[in-house]
């Protein structure tokens, strides 16, 4: 066994102490620990759901909405029959304030009404101009929307006063998607077939 020389440690006093001590706890320290990596831990993990919903896509911010809403899934640009600006696409978020019910042929007066084909399907908007006037819709005309990409089929008009007849037109074609746009200047109600509408 290895003998180290006597040094002043070897004498136990009651004199002050020497060397390192460590102190008595103090109360509630590991609860002041606990919250700040409680808070650090909430931070973090609120970030990561926002980044993550952004990047996803379920939540854009747009301005003059007030909050977080949904963009529509398609968008649709017009041809010379519709009289709108090439490469035009709506801007406007789809429409909440219009009534559930819609309007009916007897409410269109002097609403003009076109009906574009957004899909390649050749006939479609022959198709959906015989069953709205078939309802009892006046089409203006028909076309191609520009675009072979449309998914969904989305009725735009232009003023306010035009959404019970937009949404009746919808409803005539089977679908729910309204949309207050300026995208079709030369129309007050413009209808872009998606791949949805069978016809």
């Amino acid at each position: 066994m290895t003998r180290f020389p006597r040094d002043r440690f070897d004498d136990v006093t009651d004199g002050p102490r020497v060397g390192a001590h460590r102190g008595a706890a103090r109360r509630g320290g590991g609860w002041v620990v606990f919250a700040w990596a409680a808070l650090a831990t909430g931070v973090l993990v609120g970030a990561g759901v926002l980044v993550l919903a952004l990047a996803n896509g379920s939540v854009q911010f747009t301005e003059g909405s007030g909050g977080a809403s949904s963009a529509p899934s398609s968008s649709a640009s017009s041809t010379p029959t519709s009289g709108a600006s090439a490469g035009s696409e709506p801007s406007d978020q789809a429409s909440t304030a219009a009534p559930a019910a819609g309007g009916s042929p007897t409410d269109q007066g002097s609403t003009t009404l076109v009906v574009l084909n957004g899909t390649s399907t050749t006939g479609l908007a022959a198709n959906a101009s015989s069953k709205l006037t078939g309802a009892g819709w006046k089409v203006t005309s028909t076309g191609d929307a520009g675009t072979t990409g449309s998914t969904q089929t989305i009725v735009y008009y232009q003023q306010a006063s035009q959404a019970a007849v937009a949404q009746g037109i919808a409803k005539s074609l089977g679908t729910s998607a309204v949309q207050q746009s300026s995208a079709f200047p030369n129309a007050d109600v413009s209808v872009v077939l998606g791949a949805d509408f069978t016809g």
